[in-house]
């Protein structure tokens, strides 16, 4: 693919993305694959569209002197001027010119000649003026937001919740490359094998210190690789394969699931229960379960039964007392997953974070009378908010006083965890800067036997 051709790609991304509320992770991946991109090619556009929103508000302070006078810049144009910007700051290979005459070549094409001397004429003001420093802006919670390209409410919300210097560093590491990270199925090859073959096949690769079948890949295309063709590892975060680590599985088990898609956490709970027991997992679209049916099938496991529900209403379904085990991996702000999906930060309001815990409030509530006398629940989410997380818990255990957090769960954690910045007496708190991964809150709940 020629630059030009791959720019424009990436325009096309950026715009659907940024004005049309496209998901990035899935239309990155679904243009890579559509195009059947080198290696090369698709890392060079993951980086123009991932870089560019990661750090659309920081450009767009910068170019503002050089388009102020500009009444209207139609929503093409400004996504643009914003790659564009985006690779001559922070990427080395291009030289500036070669960049700024594509951009000209593509404004000429889309636009026309007022579009493209106007796109000529503010690159290359940035490219001779420089950019204007943040040290302008006075107060630091907006300069941090800024810096980081994150809405000033939430850096201030963390602030409040967590103070400046975890805050900063959450905002900075959000700006950072989320490494991939894969999981064996155990039960058909073990990490070590997994390790050599990919090392052997030039793939850099290390173990990860949060699950023993988890690896993290920081070098090499793994989609084409046999091992993820032939099922026998998938992409999971570390993050998120914590959760059956800590759910305390044992053979024969019959576990529930109640949010299960896209289906890494319930296969990775069939792995562990060496796909001996039974495994009931729901989603609320019926697309979404036929995902986790798809993943099991995938990697050869035949414990899982999943199908559509809202698990609000699992009651009509089950006879209370009928789960060893339940994962309510819950509807949330995704606020941990900005490194991965950057265009959530733009899109979320507080009002958001409030109305999502409405759900988990009503899931957990509606999920424990189906947990056995003596069983253990995991809550987890995707999110840094401690109205989702800590306070969430909190919450449901004065609302269930059969409910406890369990002790043991503390001492199960991986010894990289314990003691750690996030953890409280209502579980674990993972945030991205502490172990390079997403931002990810679990606990284990214990229901007590009469």
């Amino acid at each position: 693919m020629s630059k030009y051709v791959l720019r424009e790609t990436a325009l096309d991304l950026l715009t659907r993305i940024g004005d049309q509320g496209g998901f990035s992770h899935v239309l990155l991946d679904r243009e890579i694959t559509k195009q059947d991109l080198s290696r090369q090619d698709g890392a060079l556009l993951t980086e123009i569209v991932y870089g560019t929103l990661q750090r659309r508000d920081l450009i767009d302070y910068y170019i503002q002197p050089f388009i102020a006078k500009q009444k209207k810049i139609k929503p093409w144009v400004r996504w643009l001027l914003y790659m564009s910007v985006y690779q001559m700051e922070f990427l080395e290979r291009v030289p500036d010119h070669a960049i700024i005459h594509e951009a000209v070549e593509i404004s000429k094409r889309r636009g026309h000649k007022g579009i493209s001397s106007f796109t000529n004429g503010v690159l290359r003001s940035v490219q001779r003026k420089g950019l204007r420093s943040l040290d302008e802006i006075e107060d630091p919670v907006e300069r941090l937001a800024i810096e980081t390209s994150h809405p000033k409410w939430l850096v201030k919300r963390w602030m409040d919740q967590y103070g400046t210097s975890i805050t900063e560093d959450m905002c900075r590491a959000n700006m950072q490359h989320l490494p991939l990270s894969i999981r064996v199925q155990p039960l058909r090859i073990s990490r070590l094998e997994a390790m050599e073959r990919l090392r052997e096949d030039g793939f850099q690769v290390e173990e990860s210190f949060l699950s023993p079948q988890g690896m993290v890949v920081s070098e090499g295309q793994l989609l084409k690789h046999p091992l993820f063709i032939e099922g026998k590892v998938t992409i999971q975060d570390q993050s998120s394969m914590l959760v059956a680590e800590m759910m305390d599985l044992e053979k024969g088990m019959t576990i529930l699931d109640a949010c299960s898609a896209p289906g890494g956490k319930t296969t990775h709970i069939a792995e562990k229960i060496e796909d001996q027991g039974e495994i009931v997992a729901y989603d609320l679209h019926a697309k979404k379960a036929k995902l986790v049916s798809k993943k099991a099938e995938q990697l050869q496991l035949t414990s899982i039964q999943a199908s559509q529900a809202d698990s609000r209403n699992l009651a009509e379904k089950h006879e209370k007392a009928t789960f060893d085990r339940i994962l309510l991996d819950a509807p949330c702000s995704g606020l941990g997953v900005l490194r991965g999906k950057p265009d959530i930060k733009y899109h979320k309001k507080v009002e958001d974070v409030f109305s999502l815990r409405k759900i988990q409030e009503e899931l957990l509530d509606r999920v424990a009378p189906l947990l056995k006398e003596g069983g253990k629940m995991v809550y987890s989410t995707c999110t840094v908010d401690r109205h989702e997380n800590e306070e969430a818990v909190q919450h449901f255990l004065k609302q269930h006083p059969e409910f406890s957090v369990d002790h043991e769960f503390f001492n199960d954690l991986p010894e990289v965890t314990k003691g750690s910045n996030g953890q409280s007496e209502f579980g674990l708190q993972l945030f991205p800067q502490d172990f390079d991964t997403d931002g990810f809150f679990l606990t284990r709940l214990v229901k007590q036997s009469n």
